[in-house]
């Protein structure tokens, strides 16, 4: 049975630090890529950040890049948002997913849970 467990989020203020951590298994992901998402109250999931199954590709949002960081563990399905400078705008649920190297939620088949990410101005 395939797992995705999110962990690590919680309330800061603004200009904090903070890093989610992602954990899948249950199957061999070692072609997928991993990606991040989050969705505000009222508003849709937006992309985050993505990075490729071989760690070669990453891609960002222009909202995040430059403050929030994604890596992945080459030994294990396992991934990492390191935000810093946070922004109240960064105030969502956080969501891992894991398929398609892509931008569009449609492109991810498997999905955590949601965490939440709190950031006072």
């Amino acid at each position: 049975q395939v797992q995705v467990v999110v962990s690590g989020g919680g309330s800061v203020q603004a200009g904090d630090s903070l890093t989610l951590s992602c954990a899948a298994s249950g199957r061999t992901f070692s072609n997928y890529a991993m990606a991040w998402f989050r969705q505000a109250p009222g508003k849709d999931r937006d992309f985050v950040a993505t990075i490729s199954w071989n760690r070669n590709d990453t891609d960002y949002s222009e909202t995040v890049k430059g403050r929030l960081t994604i890596s992945r563990d080459g030994a294990k399905d396992v991934s990492y948002l390191h935000m810093n400078n946070l922004k109240p705008e960064d105030t969502a649920q956080y969501y891992c997913a894991l398929g398609q190297y892509s931008r569009r939620t449609d492109g991810y088949k498997y999905w955590s849970q949601g965490t939440q990410v709190t950031v006072s101005a």
